[in-house]
Order: structure tokens, then C-alpha cells, then sequence
């Protein structure tokens, strides 16, 4: 299965990379703005957003996943702060276009999708606490745009009813593994469901990462994943409730150059013998020789202590010295002489003497 994210073809061997903004604007348009600049700059292909409605998603009994400041005495009251009008959303979408961005948000209502969809998502992003959410898969579904699965909080049964879903509505879907620990240890990673996934799902699959470095991506990366998405802060000094499962905008960039280099060496397989004749020059540098040890005169017969090994390797290849020892010489040579074959009596012009 492959499907188009924008310009981009999920599932042709180029890896999507997604810069997860989320919440870490802090309701500041300006601060959202700076992210996509940024995450241009870095050099990723994607964009991403969280667009929470606080009326339609939450009640005033929901919990902050960390503490905040007094600023904001509910969740519900952070949601309304944090959030953006739709003309402000089409702004964000309309400046991550212009800078060549892919836009995305993962919805958390029936009532996002709708404003969302107003403004024309290429994917959606299924965040992981709503893979059961029926409801909102549905609707989001029958748009037909690819779903981006995030499994972080989901058992093996409900990712299969989740896939199920996208399968019967025929959206094109990815499974994407994610551990929701913030941030999240190397144990917990789960690189090896990558595999499974693709195996048991036969789609694309990717990996959404909070651990805080580039690691797991780039294993991910190697590992032939055809997505991964990193929460971005601008500094680890930063005020956020993702800021410690981040990386910072430089480190992006790092992870931008190190999935393209691995993705040209998976792409380009190699064979010893290929790569000689440009190793050439390399390989006469370092190899060794076989040498004189000390001034030879002419019909010496060489023994083993007649011949040293010593660089560079344009004489006769150390390896040939079960074929070069009991050979009588044809001139006198000096010591460091590398021996070349024209230097040898050919084999049946030799009367070898014992050795010894």
C-alpha cells in the first residue's frame, strides 16, 4: 500500500518526516508561526498540529497529563486558551504550504475534523488515546484522506479494529508505533513492531517518538520505516508538558540529514568486488608488498628470510608469498626491492635447493 501525503508517496522508500508542534506554541499564533519556519529550515517534510476544541472534546473534570502553571486553573481552561480561531489555522496551513510543508493536525473532535476539513488535510493523524473512538475514526475515515494511526495507548485488539475500520471504509491507512511515556526509555521504544506491523498489516507503518533524542528515528529509519514524527521545542528551557520528550530544532535537522543518508544506503546494495577499482589507489596504500630483506644477487633462490613485507602494495601482494619463496631470481636486487613477477625465473627454470 503506498498513498500520497501532499507531493510526498508514504511508502516508496523515502521516510516522512513529521515535526510535531502540538501544543508547545502555548495558544501564541506568532509562536506557532516561528515552528513552521523552523521546522522548514530543518528541513523536515511535514508539519504538525493538535487542534482542541474544549467544548466539544473535554468536561471540566479532566486532568492535566502534567502539572502547568496556576495560569490555567482547568484543562478545560487551558484548551480555550491554547486554541486558534479558523481563520488563524488556515493562516498556519496557508504559511507551512509556502514553505514547502506538508500541514497536518490530529483532531480530538467530530467538531476539529469539521474545521479541519474546511481547510483541506492531506492525512489525518489519529492520536493514540482516539484509535477506540468510533465516532471520530468514522468521520474521519470516510474523507477518504490517509489515516495515520498512533498506537501509543492502544492494545493489539485495538489497533486490528482500528485497521479494520480504515479497511471497510477504504482509507488508505498507516500504523505508526508510539509508546505514550514522556519521555519515553530505550526499553520502551519498540522498534521491533515495526516489522510486525508492516506483517501483519501489509500498509506502511512509521514510528511516533517521545523520547527526547534522535535515536529511535534513525533506528526506525534504518529499519526501513516509512514515517517518523518528533515532538520540536526551540529549547529544552522552554515552558511545555513536551518539552522533555523533544527535540530541539538543531537536533531536526541533524535527524532530517541522517534519515536521507541512511535511506540512500539502504537503497544501494553493494558487493565486495564493485567498490575495487575504486579502492585502487586506497588498496596500493595500505596493502604490503613483498620485499627484500637484504641486496640479492642474481639466481638466488628465495627463501623465507630473503623476504620482507612492507608497503605500499604495488609489488607482489603479501598474499603471494607461497608462490614467490623457492623462486631463483633473474636480476640482483636491492634491499626494499618490491618484487614484480619479471624479477622471478619463470617456475620450470628453478631447481629449488632444501630450505633451512
Amino acid at each position: 500500500m503506498t498513498f500520497a501525503v501532499g507531493d510526498l508517496t508514504v511508502g516508496s522508500g523515502r521516510c516522512l518526516i513529521i515535526g510535531e508542534v502540538a501544543q508547545a506554541h502555548d495558544g501564541s499564533l506568532g509562536m506557532a508561526h516561528a515552528f513552521i519556519d523552523a521546522i522548514a529550515e530543518a528541513g523536515a517534510d511535514a508539519v504538525k498540529f493538535q487542534t482542541h476544541i474544549a467544548e466539544a472534546e473535554s468536561t471540566l473534570d479532566e486532568a492535566f497529563r502534567v502539572p502547568l502553571t496556576r495560569q490555567d486553573p482547568t484543562r478545560y481552561a487551558y484548551w480555550q486558551r491554547t486554541a486558534f480561531r479558523d481563520d488563524e489555522w488556515r493562516d498556519l496551513a496557508t504559511h507551512a504550504s509556502r514553505r514547502g510543508l506538508a500541514f497536518l493536525s490530529s483532531p480530538f473532535s467530530i467538531a476539529a475534523v469539521d474545521l479541519l476539513e474546511r481547510i483541506g488535510m492531506p492525512a489525518w493523524k489519529i492520536g493514540s488515546g482516539e484509535l477506540t473512538n468510533v465516532r471520530l475514526l468514522e468521520r474521519i475515515a470516510r474523507t477518504r484522506a490517509p489515516v495515520l494511526l498512533s498506537t501509543g495507548l492502544s492494545a493489539q485488539s485495538e489497533i486490528d479494529e482500528a485497521v479494520r475500520l480504515c479497511r471497510r471504509l477504504e482509507a488508505p491507512f498507516a500504523v505508526v508505533q508510539a509508546t505514550s511515556l514522556y519521555p519515553c526509555p530505550p526499553e520502551k521504544i519498540g522498534l521491533n513492531l515495526l516489522r510486525e506491523f508492516r506483517d501483519r498489516y501489509e500498509c506502511p507503518v512509521g514510528l511516533s517518538d517521545h523520547s527526547g533524542t534522535i535515536f529511535p528515528a534513525l533506528g526506525a529509519a534504518t529499519l526501513g520505516a516509512d514515517l517518523v514524527e518528533v515532538h520540536v521545542t526551540f529549547h529544552r528551557a522552554m515552558f511545555g508538558p513536551d518539552v522533555t520528550s523533544s527535540v530541539t530544532v538543531e537536533e531536526l535537522g541533524e535527524l532530517v540529514r541522517g534519515v536521507r543518508f541512511l535511506e540512500a544506503a539502504r537503497q544501494h546494495a553493494v558487493a565486495k568486488d564493485d567498490v575495487l577499482e575504486e579502492l585502487a589507489g586506497m588498496r596500493s596504500t595500505f596493502r604490503r608488498s613483498l620485499c627484500a630483506r637484504v641486496d640479492l644477487d642474481a639466481g638466488t633462490i628465495l627463501r623465507p628470510d630473503h623476504v620482507d613485507l612492507k608497503k605500499p602494495g604495488t609489488g607482489l601482494s603479501a598474499a603471494e608469498i607461497g608462490s614467490v619463496v623457492g623462486r631463483r631470481l633473474r636480476r640482483s636486487i636491492r634491499r626494499d626491492h618490491l618484487l614484480q613477477w619479471d624479477d622471478l625465473e619463470p617456475d620450470d627454470a628453478t631447481s629449488v635447493e632444501p630450505v633451512g
